[in-house]
């Protein structure tokens, strides 16, 4: 039965490859209709570029960033600092600034916060919120007039576009560098120049379906966007790979169109198992709490199907149209062999392993003291966009501001103003800003409590007038206890007042006199931009500077501070905050949960998919551990160099690395599972490196080349840091494998005879060296030599092979006759073929036997 499912498998394989080859012009034109439609749709992606929006809706940053949206105006600014300037000079241009269009305030002073050293700091806010158009414009006013200066500047305003318009650049260079890459690659280890294009063709169609296909998803991470299309190719190359190969393989005895039938038919099943665990890492990353990893979670994954769909139904095409010049164009194959790394390997058997063992017990402790950074302004990249230079100059002449918001309800001026005395007085407090503490006209604050003598002293309005006004704000507040005490002594705090007058005169309700109006308009620009900023429908920000790092426990701690001390005068539960700092203490909370989640449901999927494939509890194991412990040492390395590691990297990289790497893993010990069985294990896992090498070096080289190429050519420090973690960790997997796994598997050996749960547990027989043996039974693995018999009879010569325990097995002598035997079990006496010619001895056709052996174990 399973003889008779095998065969309706394999011939449902071979009718469904025949269909995709002999129908390749259609699926050619539904390529290029696919390609055309990418091609136009790409653009339409929305690309986001602010990875707070991926924060879990029950984090206080988001909570507090989502009500600063609904409540409250953030208007644009920019901290400029012009250098080689006297102090006189700087306050001119302070006031030049402020008369500029769009600007509504410029904050500048004498004090070392502003100006040191011949540099001066102008804190600019404008008029318009900080991502319209006309912000963008009236900054680039400002620059303009700041030409003839040495000038450099930090703004939000315009940063999204900046930020992917950098990218985007980088990005193009990355894709040139890539490209060469793995055409130098491809024509290293290829063995035929005509098989570059077939390769190129169906890379760059992946590629471009799975970028025509992001807009489904609405919008996707700036992280996803830029380094996705190099991923892809890293991650995928192996599909087109096995099946170029197989074709080779079997266009030596079939012509090309059969060969590729065949080749289909046998690498759909292969690559399709192949993919499993890369696309288990991908999986994996969905679940993180942190929604980025469900971003390049998905994309990736859908990344890699594509590449399986390009590689099933656009390549075979490709291969038959390209055959005659692929015949043509045969090359020597430049791979080396690595038997020399296998004899290392077979020698260092009883030490490596142990070796390996400490060195990953090592990584995991060291990888646990590396320091992790949740802010992107802690990174440093390799190169500086221009836009990104001039913020460093001003964070390194007068400091990174490290801002913070505090959202408190609102209605009672007096504990604002009670709750900004005590932030501004802490030490890790440089400045709070509040309506209580904004000056308003005359020493009188916004929030501060007139009388409508006061009042109308300011505007220099009859007092009469006031307590008319006054009158009226009390009525339409239903403040009539007001009235009846007195009108003359009822207080209303500055900023409700002036714009109770102010609606009133716009109105119509109110006529005043020229200077009083004129007063007045020229003061409600700026008191309506502080209230739009600072007091919104249900809350009131308070906006603080801080003077401690960005991160960190001190940080920390000082938020916790802030929160206790808010919690004097208002709810706890009312009170959020929200800025950087908290962002990276809700990323630090989620880091720990989303890093032992990817942990564990990538190695269980890895390991679940291993299981089934290899059909041994001890194998998974083995794999499991190694690639494990490569991404410790991986993550060790910058804890050694005394450097911090982006936790995002470590989370995407981590998957990725496990999903991807451990293939190189699987091509060894599949290797060495087929060899082993018809030649001694030393022998085997030599043999085996050799076989594997090409795969790995392809594929590794790429995906190790496109990281380092990332890392260095980057200037977004986020995507710069997972370049540089890809490559640095592809290198320590691919140095595992090599030298570490095939020890392991030297040494394990026994370990995955015992737990095979299959009938290749029944093979545990081997055959003699060499001599003549009869037997009945199934045989598996290489004879070198005559065959007597069809697994009933005599074999003769030089054997590697091994036979069920249960099956019938004698050795004959060198004069013994099969026939002089009592005959085989079942009774029957094998019938003995005419000898081969010399020069047609089953030595020099060393094939024949293997292939039945395989064929065999295939159908098992």
């Amino acid at each position: 039965m399973a003889r008779e499912s095998s065969k309706k498998d394999e011939s449902f394989m071979i009718k469904l490859s025949t269909f995709i080859v002999d129908k390749r012009k259609g699926f050619y034109l539904i390529f290029i209709v696919l390609i055309v439609y990418s091609l136009i749709n790409m653009g339409r992606v929305k690309v986001n570029n602010d990875l707070t929006t991926y924060l879990p809706g029950t984090t206080e940053t988001r909570q507090g960033i989502d009500l600063m949206n609904e409540e409250f105006t953030t208007y644009g600014s920019a901290r400029i600092v012009v250098c080689n300037i006297t102090l006189d000079k700087a306050k001119e241009l302070a006031d030049e600034i402020e008369t500029l269009g769009g600007v509504s305030m410029v904050d500048f002073d004498d004090t070392e916060s502003h100006y040191h050293d011949m540099e001066a700091l102008y804190d600019v806010t404008f008029t318009d919120i900080s991502s319209s158009d006309a912000t963008m414009g009236y900054l680039n006013g400002v620059l303009d007039h700041l030409s003839d200066y040495d000038t450099y500047y930090s703004s939000d305003i315009g940063q999204e576009k900046r930020d992917a318009d950098d990218l985007a650049n980088d990005m193009v260079i990355i894709m040139i560098l890539v490209a060469v890459v793995v055409v130098v690659v491809l024509l290293f280890t290829s063995t035929t120049y005509a098989e570059v294009p077939v390769y190129i063709m169906t890379f760059g169609a992946a590629a471009l379906l799975n970028k025509g296909t992001n807009p489904w998803f609405g919008e996707i991470s700036f992280v996803t966007n830029s380094i996705a299309v190099v991923l892809q190719l890293a991650l995928a190359v192996d599909y087109a790979i096995i099946l170029a190969n197989r074709f080779k393989e079997e266009h030596e005895d079939k012509d090309a169109r059969e060969a590729v039938i065949v080749a289909l038919s046998k690498a759909i099943p292969e690559i399709s198992s192949s993919s499993l665990t890369t696309v288990s890492g991908m999986i994996a990353m969905m679940f993180m709490q942190f929604k980025i990893g469900y971003d390049m979670g998905i994309i990736l994954a859908k990344a890699i199907v594509l590449s399986l769909l390009s590689v099933f139904l656009l390549m075979p095409g490709l291969l038959l149209s390209f055959s005659k010049a692929i015949d043509k164009t045969h090359h020597k194959n430049f791979v080396p062999k690595i038997t020399f790394i296998g004899k290392f390997d077979v020698a260092t058997r009883f030490v490596m392993p142990f070796i390996l063992i400490a060195g990953v017990v090592a990584g995991m402790i060291i990888s646990g003291k590396v320091q992790y950074v949740y802010d992107m302004n802690s990174l440093k990249s390799s190169t500086m966009s221009e836009n990104k230079f001039s913020a460093h100059m001003v964070d390194e002449q007068f400091g990174k501001i490290n801002q913070l918001a505090v959202i408190i309800p609102n209605g009672d001026y007096e504990k604002e103003a009670n709750l900004l005395g005590m932030l501004s007085a802490m030490p890790e407090v440089d400045s709070a800003m509040g309506l209580a503490n904004i000056d308003a006209m005359d020493g009188y604050k916004l929030t501060d409590r007139l009388t409508p003598r006061q009042f109308s002293e300011l505007f220099d309005l009859d007092v009469e007038v006031a307590k008319l006004i006054y009158s009226a704000y009390a009525t339409q507040n239903s403040e009539y206890g007001a009235l009846i005490k007195g009108v003359e002594n009822y207080k209303v705090p500055f900023i409700d007042m002036f714009m109770f007058i102010y609606d009133q005169k716009t109105g119509g309700n109110i006529t005043l006199e020229g200077d009083t109006e004129e007063t007045i308009n020229e003061a409600y620009e700026k008191i309506n931009i502080a209230k739009k900023q600072l007091m919104g429908e249900n809350y009131s920000r308070l906006v603080l500077k801080l003077n401690v790092p960005l991160e960190g426990e001190e940080t920390y701690n000082t938020l916790e501070k802030i929160r206790s001390t808010a919690a004097l005068y208002y709810d706890k539960d009312s009170i959020k905050l929200a800025g950087n700092s908290t962002s990276d203490k809700d990323l630090s909370a989620s880091f720990a949960t989303d890093n032992l989640l990817i942990s564990i449901l990538t190695a269980l999927f890895v390991m679940v998919i291993l299981l089934f494939t290899f059909q041994s509890a001890g194998i998974p194991v083995l794999l499991v551990v190694t690639i494990q412990g490569s991404i410790w040492i991986n993550f060790s390395i910058p804890y050694l160099q005394n450097d911090v590691v982006y936790f995002l990297g470590y989370l995407v990289v981590s998957a990725i690395q496990m999903g991807a790497t451990i293939d190189y893993a699987i091509v060894i010990t599949s290797r060495y599972m087929d060899l082993k069985t018809y030649m001694p294990i030393k022998e085997a896992i030599v043999e085996s490196l050799n076989e594997a090498f090409p795969t790995i070096v392809t594929s590794g080289s790429m995906m190790v080349a496109s990281g380092f190429i990332i890392s260095a050519v980057s200037s977004n420090p986020v995507v710069a840091a997972i370049g540089l973690a890809l490559g640095r960790g592809t290198l320590t997997s691919i140095a595992m494998v090599l030298l570490a796994l095939p020890q392991t598997l030297l040494i394990g050996d026994i370990i995955i005879e015992k737990t095979a749960f299959t009938l290749k547990h029944d093979f545990a027989k081997p055959l003699p060296s060499k001599g003549r043996v009869m037997m009945s039974g199934r045989l598996r693995g290489y004879v070198n030599g005559v065959v007597d018999g069809e697994f009933r009879g005599v074999i003769e010569g030089e054997m590697g092979a091994t036979v069920r325990a249960k099956d019938y097995v004698k050795e004959l002598a060198d004069d013994e006759s099969a026939e002089e035997e009592p005959g085989l079990p079942d009774g029957s006496t094998p019938e003995r073929q005419p000898g081969l010619p010399e020069d047609k001895k089953a030595e020099q056709q060393p094939g024949i036997m293997e292939n039945s052996g395989k064929e065999d174990k295939k159908n098992d």
